[in-house]
């Protein structure tokens, strides 16, 4: 069972190394992108397939609250998957989960933070389309191939795509660039003088 267990960490340390050499020009990007958003005076909105719903709610905090540094709140917040009408039964209203409350809450100029395993999931999809519509841009978080939420990307906008095809590694991938991200907005908007 050791040989097991030091195989899956080998595994997961061989996906972050391959991430370490094509992502960082992307997560450079979205990291202005975000920032600059933040400066614009505009918030951020996050949301996630249920796999990986929790980076979206803890990206979101870590913008509200901080990150390993006290420093001003930034408004942020996470799309809830709770929203149900009694008076809808949930038969294809998955696209409807995010885009709903896309519609409701954001506004021209705010970001859009997406969480996905393959890029086929439909709340994410609709959550991303509803944000196009309100002329937001959208940092995509993503693996595999990107699926479906890839092509609805646009030049403003940025894809994080984990080169890898399996749920854990793309998961653990993304907790590491929501920290890398965190990291890299607070060294932009509160620059720490070296002492």
């Amino acid at each position: 069972m050791q040989e097991s267990i030091k195989s899956i960490f080998t595994e997961s340390i061989q996906a972050q190394i391959a991430a370490g050499e094509v992502l960082p020009k992307a997560l450079e990007m979205a990291a202005m992108t975000m920032a600059q958003s933040l400066i614009n005076g505009n918030k951020i909105i996050c949301c996630g397939a249920p796999s990986n719903h929790m980076l979206a709610h803890h990206l979101a905090t870590i913008l509200s609250n901080f990150y390993e540094t006290e420093r001003p709140c930034l408004p942020a917040l996470a799309l809830t998957n709770e929203q149900y009408n009694l008076a809808t039964p949930e038969n294809g209203k998955a696209r409807e989960r995010f885009a709903k409350q896309v519609r409701a809450f954001a506004q021209p100029g705010d970001l859009l933070v997406a969480y996905a395993i393959n890029g086929q999931e439909k709340a994410v999809i609709g959550a991303v389309e509803a944000a196009l519509t309100r002329d937001m841009k959208v940092i995509a978080l993503v693996g595999d191939d990107g699926g479906e939420l890839t092509g609805l990307l646009g030049p403003q906008d940025v894809e994080i795509r984990i080169p890898s095809k399996r749920p854990s590694r793309i998961i653990e991938s993304q907790l590491f660039n929501t920290h890398c991200l965190s990291e890299l907005i607070d060294a932009i908007l509160f620059p720490q003088d070296e002492v």
